[in-house]
């Protein structure tokens, strides 16, 4: 199952960017022989300042077709590290080809967008900048495939 962190923004090269890169090497090292991944980061901009609207726009573009959606929203479902494992699992398990996670812009994503999801995660009832996001993301897929694995990462 080959996942996408798809987002809105650049990220420039620096510590953020190089915490993501390596945790999804580490997911996509771990979770080849499962069955999960490659991983990768798909980024839009909105370079013409359109909002909410457009960035949806771009971000739909950005998707895979056939994609299982689940964005990155506060008012998303909170999961344990464990059941997020299980989800990844189970998605993989039913055949899904492709699980994409959005990420939005500064003001969110468009209720438009949220309401095509499959799925809406979130990290707390907080708000957190779309890099630490997709950090923090990052590093759940990897311990996800440690879970899955049976490796160590995870110390529950």
């Amino acid at each position: 199952m080959r996942i996408q962190i798809v987002a809105v923004g650049r990220l420039r090269s620096g510590p953020e960017r190089d915490l993501i890169d390596d945790y999804l090497a580490r997911f996509d090292k771990s979770g080849r022989s499962l069955g999960l991944g490659p991983a990768k980061v798909i980024e839009v901009e909105d370079r013409k300042g359109g909002g909410m609207g457009a960035e949806a726009g771009l971000l739909r573009a950005a998707l895979p077709k056939g994609a299982l959606i689940c964005t990155m929203d506060e008012r998303g479902k909170l999961l344990s590290s464990p059941q997020f494992a299980q989800v990844l699992g189970q998605k993989r398990d039913l055949g899904t080809a492709d699980l994409a996670f959005v990420i939005g812009g500064a003001d969110g994503i468009d209720p438009s967008l949220r309401a095509e999801a499959d799925m809406s995660l979130s990290f707390g009832q907080m708000v957190w900048p779309h890099m630490l996001v997709r950090v923090m993301l990052s590093e759940q897929l990897y311990r996800a495939a440690s879970i899955l694995s049976g490796a160590p990462y995870h110390r529950a």
